[in-house]
């Protein structure tokens, strides 16, 4: 009896793990092959290079940020934007970026996952990947709650993730599905 049940448990393991791996394997052929490369930002109307802030009103809307219903994430400014389809604001905050950032340009939301580990040792939740610079992959994320950062964090990891608040981390999630439009601005 011993014999079989181990040849069981070994059988069962053999097929979790092969389980796994096929998983796995169709959650990397979905990632689009073009998620590292900006799209062509001209038609958009959006302006790569520097631009204008409103003095007044720090949190507006940058000129030439795009059209149409987007994200619009600012680099320098650490700022986010969420835009409806009439070019209205539904929601602007600060986020920490981590210590890769993307080039300027217009991406598309090429994949998500609910819950996993960031490339820092934390885990993570509401995972939105847009970019990929250098094998670093670019996201927005929300620490899950409760979680606390990993002792003694290597100071020289790159990482891509651009953390939010734990509120505006369950806005995005809810508006940048799969091929929204991500404006990377200056």
């Amino acid at each position: 009896m011993a014999a079989s049940s181990s040849g069981l448990v070994a059988g069962l393991t053999v097929a979790a793990l092969a389980t796994v791996g096929f998983l796995t394997f169709r959650a990397s052929a979905t990632v689009p092959p073009d998620l590292s490369r900006p799209r062509a930002a001209s038609s958009l109307d959006v302006s790569t290079s520097k631009v204008p802030r409103d003095k007044k009103e720090p949190d507006a809307l940058p000129a030439r940020s795009g059209t149409g219903e987007r994200v619009v994430y600012s680099v320098d400014d650490d700022r986010v934007w969420l835009v409806d389809r009439a070019g209205k604001v539904k929601r602007t905050f600060r986020v920490a970026p981590g210590s890769v950032d993307p080039p300027t340009g217009v991406y598309a939301v090429g994949s998500r996952s609910n819950r996993v580990t960031g490339t820092d040792g934390m885990p993570i939740e509401h995972v939105i990947r847009f970019a990929t610079v250098d094998g670093v992959t670019i996201g927005f994320s929300t620490a899950v709650e409760g979680a606390t950062p990993p002792p003694n964090p290597n100071p020289t990891l790159k990482t891509g993730g651009i953390r939010e608040s734990r509120t505006n981390g369950d806005a995005m999630w809810d508006f940048a599905t799969i091929g929204r439009t991500i404006v990377v601005i200056p």
